[in-house]
């Protein structure tokens, strides 16, 4: 008798930098690895993260995330010292550097990251070249996504 499937979970995302979406036109995404420690890892699962005012920074040739806070658990490790706000390095392949590097270089250009996911048993960052909004701009942005959920409300009550 065969054996029956595990099932894989749906949801992999850990967290979502959604204040980048509002404040950037979000341009390419590249997946990069980071590098963590054991709590960090831990805290992660218990999604005790934070993107709000992360961005990224190429130094050295190499690419580092600044501004993301791990929130340490309270089981941790008593004689680990945590720092939430340290600065994690990412990992990406020489090309993927380059092509970030001469992006972020151009006038109100940067990087950021959008998203933290699960990848198997490996944690991923998805990031992104942003260029910065106007205050019109996310006005604009705003009144869009307003009239697309009054056009759905609109076609849910016509087909009721």
């Amino acid at each position: 008798m065969a054996k029956p499937k595990k099932k894989k979970a749906d949801n992999t995302t850990i967290v979502v930098n959604k204040k980048a979406n509002h404040d950037f036109f979000i341009g390419d995404k590249f997946e990069a690895g980071i590098a963590l420690t054991g709590w960090e890892v831990k805290s992660l699962r218990q999604k005790k993260i934070q993107l709000v005012d992360s961005h990224v920074i190429i130094k050295n040739g190499e690419a580092y995330l600044l501004g993301a806070q791990i929130t340490p658990l309270d089981t941790a490790s008593s004689h680990v010292v945590a720092d939430p706000t340290r600065t994690r390095k990412l990992l990406l392949h020489k090309k993927e550097l380059a092509r970030i590097f001469s992006a972020i270089q151009q006038k109100g250009h940067t990087c950021v990251c959008t998203k933290l996911y699960w990848k198997g048993h490996l944690v991923k960052c998805q990031i992104a070249l942003a260029k910065g909004k106007h205050s019109f701009d996310k006005r604009a942005s705003i009144k869009e996504r307003e009239w697309n959920i009054d056009k759905q409300r609109a076609v849910r009550q016509d087909h009721r």
